[in-house]
């Protein structure tokens, strides 16, 4: 369908930046500057530097990240995950293909980990808890910690992974996601607020010891010394150099992406806050600075409000329609209770189009055609 407003708009995004672009990748091209070379080093100190942690790695992907990470901390057979239901697949898919056992929790009223139903969830198997800091929004970390300290005052080891795929720049008490747990894990997947021209993630960490293990685990177990020196088996996951030298040239303009995604969600907010059916993603909470990757609203009436709004050739998604334990091939191997909250939100969200080359025009367009469905 063509869209009268794109949900993401690639080919504007890539006009606004064009000759930018354009100079890195001839540059490196040009002289061969392909696999791990100064642009993902020069990567890694810019992530570093905006989470706030002591560490980054370039990575092919979020997934990545995610799955080194439990790598890294030794997880495995017999051992048990918490985390949710409501996140992408890669979250779980890391969890079981190193073959530990995700156990699903339910959502609160910002759509991140009901920090209320964690403690009961922890069992003596439990290794890991990975909090998904969803839509730019971080989880409540104060909390987490809290419940961590207690376990671990009775003997028990818990690592905190932090899925903070689409909260890069998001702030929790002024600390940025990913600089909270034994790790945190980014993507830059193309659509989000840091994104590259295809697959690329990132990993931090205050751990210098596993921050050497995902250098070894990233690229065949092999470390940067002119011999290639091999330490352990491992896998091919790193950052392309050109991705890192595009990821490089967006960071120079990555505050001004956010502070263009939090200008948006203000005027979404001041325009739609009267209409009763329709929840916003605005929680009175001073800790949180939120990012704004989506821009999520609820409704009972999410699936007509759709049709509408491509009627009107406004472009949305919505992330997930089902939970992730309803698919067959997940209950035959991790049986779940249903989770309410999960359910009731995967029926009712769906995401405005919120990015930065969105024009004021364009937001109002949006803005009218959420009105005219609810005045019809």
């Amino acid at each position: 369908m063509d869209y009268k407003i794109r949900f993401v708009n690639y080919p504007r995004h890539w006009q606004t930046h064009r000759d930018e672009f354009m100079a890195v990748i001839e540059d490196r091209l040009s002289r061969g500057e392909l696999i791990i070379r100064q642009d993902v080093l020069d990567f890694e100190k810019n992530i570093s530097e905006l989470t706030g942690a002591k560490f980054a790695k370039g990575l092919n992907s979020g997934f990545d990240a995610l799955h080194l990470s439990l790598k890294a901390l030794n997880i495995g057979p017999g051992d048990e995950v918490v985390t949710v239901a409501h996140t992408f697949m890669a979250t779980i898919s890391a969890i079981v293909l190193v073959g530990a056992k995700p156990v699903l929790i339910d959502i609160g009223k910002d759509w991140n980990m009901d920090m209320s139903l964690l403690e009961t969830a922890i069992t003596p198997k439990t290794k890991v808890v990975i909090p998904v800091h969803l839509n730019g929004r971080m989880c409540d970390m104060d909390t987490l910690g809290q419940i961590i300290k207690r376990f671990e005052e009775k003997g028990q080891r818990i690592h905190v992974i932090e899925d903070a795929c689409q909260a890069l720049g998001a702030k929790f008490n002024g600390k940025g996601a990913g600089s909270f747990g034994a790790t945190g894990c980014f993507s830059h997947y193309p659509a989000k607020i840091l994104g590259c021209f295809g697959e690329g993630g990132a990993l931090t960490t205050n751990d210098g010891g596993l921050d050497e293990k995902i250098l070894l685990l990233r690229y065949h177990g092999v470390m940067r010394d002119p011999a290639r020196t091999p330490k352990m088996f491992g896998y091919n996951a790193v950052l392309d150099n050109i991705q890192a030298a595009i990821l490089n040239v967006k960071l120079a303009h990555f505050d001004e992406a956010v502070t263009r995604r939090a200008e948006i969600a203000k005027k979404y907010q001041a325009e739609l806050s009267g209409i009763k059916d329709l929840k916003l993603p605005h929680f009175e909470d001073s800790r949180y600075l939120d990012a704004y990757w989506n821009y999520v609203v609820q409704t009972t009436k999410r699936d007509e409000l759709k049709q509408h709004l491509e009627s009107q050739g406004v472009e949305t998604i919505i992330s997930w329609p089902k939970p992730i334990y309803s698919y067959d091939f997940y209950k035959k191997s991790f049986p779940v209770d249903p989770l309410p909250v999960t359910e009731k939100v995967c029926r009712e969200v769906i995401s405005l189009p919120i990015y930065p080359e969105l024009t004021d025009e364009e937001v109002n367009f949006v803005i009218q055609a959420v009105k005219d469905f609810y005045t019809k």
